[in-house]
């Protein structure tokens, strides 16, 4: 990069850093709570060994410190209190703007431990004692620590918020949680979409920043903190930006991962929503199973939200019409014959059957000519019934 543009982005940072630090500094309050929160996560660190940094463990033993009381005490009646009337849309909005604005100042506040020293000490952490974590791994921990706790949070803060069930006690809704927090399935991370909510200056380094490996397939905890460790080493590997990199590096990957937790869990929610409602209008619950089933079939692919929706509908339909279709569970594949003769059995009007199929076709977009080729033979049917 030339000298000339490495001044300009160093001034474009020092600025924004600026904004964000010179902004927060008179809340006190605010700066207090970070203060307070890296001197425990210090000391959580200084209990770790060199191995469970080196090797990711770390990871698994800060989730159990990030999750634990804090999921009893904040839920959905928490965020009733507090935001009393606030749709939920304003209030992640709010959560994700406090949750960049702690991690900008902390970065402000560790950014004197960031020398390219710190990266050999991390490398050669295997040779360490195993009592005894240095120093300056330990400055380094803290803000790694910080955001990552941080960024987990206000994951589990925008589940709760759009009322997404998660039971962090289920292996599966605990891997869901840490892969949106910090967005590592393949593909979505740096998609144009989320990423735009940065500034364009920024966004070939978060970019960067995202692309330290991809975690779609590996689900141990300990892979996770290696990642995160090593993603985090990117605000010490590059040179000439000092502060003002690990202030607005911090605020932008937080921004990014909260706008990522939102567009999930939203996307979730409207989910759920659709479900339900198409439960409670149904007169014909088993039926209606089968149909959305067929419907989502119709092209021999599953796209995600299909899936979603299938889980959720037959989740919801058990719960408010005591409905349980063993038949259904264990079909492999689903024969169209067989739901027009569930449907021939069916006495009286079908035409919420057919709201169903228009609405579970149009759940991951654009309805494809398969889904519509069942729809049409399913209007002619209801028609003649």
């Amino acid at each position: 990069m030339p000298e000339a543009r490495i001044d300009a982005v160093d001034a474009d940072y020092a600025a924004e850093a600026h904004d964000v630090v010179g902004a927060d500094a008179a809340d006190d309050a605010d700066r207090k709570v970070i203060e307070d929160e890296r001197a425990e996560l210090r000391d959580f660190i200084k209990g770790l060994s060199p191995d469970d940094i080196k090797s990711g463990g770390w990871f698994t033993k800060l989730v159990a410190r990030a999750l634990g009381s804090y999921t009893d005490r904040v839920n959905w009646q928490y965020f009733q209190e507090k935001y009393e009337g606030v749709p939920a849309d304003a209030i992640v909005d709010q959560r994700i703007r406090m949750a960049s604005r702690y991690a900008a100042l902390e970065g402000g506040l560790s950014a004197s431990a960031y020398s390219a020293a710190i990266i050999a000490t991390l490398g050669s952490l295997g040779g360490a004692s195993p009592a005894t974590v240095p120093a300056a791994v330990v400055s380094v921990m803290v803000d790694v620590t910080f955001i990552t706790q941080l960024q987990l949070r206000l994951a589990y803060d925008i589940a709760v918020l759009y009322r997404v069930p998660l039971d962090l006690s289920d292996p599966d809704d605990m891997w869901k949680l840490v892969r949106v927090a910090f967005t590592i399935k393949s593909g979505e991370v740096v998609s144009e979409g989320v990423v735009r909510v940065v500034p364009a200056l920024m966004r070939p380094l978060i970019k960067r920043f995202y692309s330290r490996g991809v975690l779609a397939a590996a689900r141990g905890l300990p892979v996770v903190g290696k990642y995160l460790l090593q993603g985090n080493v990117i605000k010490i590997g590059i040179p000439l930006v000092g502060v003002p990199l690990a202030v607005v590096l911090n605020r932008y990957t937080t921004l990014v991962a909260g706008r990522h937790a939102q567009a999930v869990f939203r996307n979730e929610a409207r989910v759920i929503e659709l479900a339900e409602g198409l439960s409670r209008r149904s007169q014909h619950p088993q039926l209606m199973l089968w149909v959305a089933w067929l419907v989502i079939m119709a092209d021999h692919k599953i796209a995600d939200d299909e899936a979603l929706l299938m889980r959720h509908l037959v989740g919801i339909v058990r719960e408010q019409h005591q409905v349980v279709d063993d038949q259904l569970a264990r079909l492999v594949d689903v024969d169209p014959a067989e739901v027009w003769g569930r449907m021939d059995a069916e006495p009286g009007d079908l035409s919420d059957i057919l709201d169903v199929a228009d609405r579970v076709a149009a759940v991951d977009g654009a309805v494809n000519k398969f889904e519509k080729e069942i729809i049409s033979e399913l209007r002619d049917r209801v028609s003649r019934a």
